[in-house]
């Protein structure tokens, strides 16, 4: 089976990242990592480049989990993305990274990590990085 990380390099990547990796180790699942842009985006500060996603597939390597980067891009709907890659790769579970965020920030500005805990088909895991 396979295990779809959503990554982007910062302390919510990494924290899905480990979770994620521990994860498929313990199960024996591969692992794809969504590393995703935005459409038409020449510059994307979450988007990593050749070597960091090689680094990330030798981080994994080192605990015997075989796994692949993926850069689909995404438009306004980050959701759809992670609906598309799980379909194409039969995910059985989506790993996802959460930032901390006061109630009225959340009313205010809404979360792809809400919408994508809401409206994808498959079981996700969600996990906060540590303070």
């Amino acid at each position: 089976m396979t295990i779809l990380i959503g990554y982007v390099p910062s302390a919510v990547g990494e924290a899905a990242l480990e979770a994620g990796l521990a994860e498929a180790a313990a199960r024996g699942d591969e692992v794809v990592i969504l590393n995703s842009p935005r459409r038409r985006s020449t510059v994307d500060g979450e988007l990593i480049d050749d070597a960091a996603a090689d680094e990330l597939v030798v981080r994994a390597s080192a605990l015997g989990v075989t796994a692949q980067v993926d850069h689909s891009d995404h438009g306004d709907d980050i959701v759809e993305t992670f609906t598309k890659v799980a379909a194409a790769h039969g995910v059985r579970l989506v790993v996802i990274g959460m930032r901390r965020r006061s109630p009225v920030g959340k009313l205010v500005t809404g979360s792809d990590a809400q919408r994508l805990l809401l409206d994808l088909d498959v079981p996700i895991l969600a996990v906060k990085p540590t303070r």
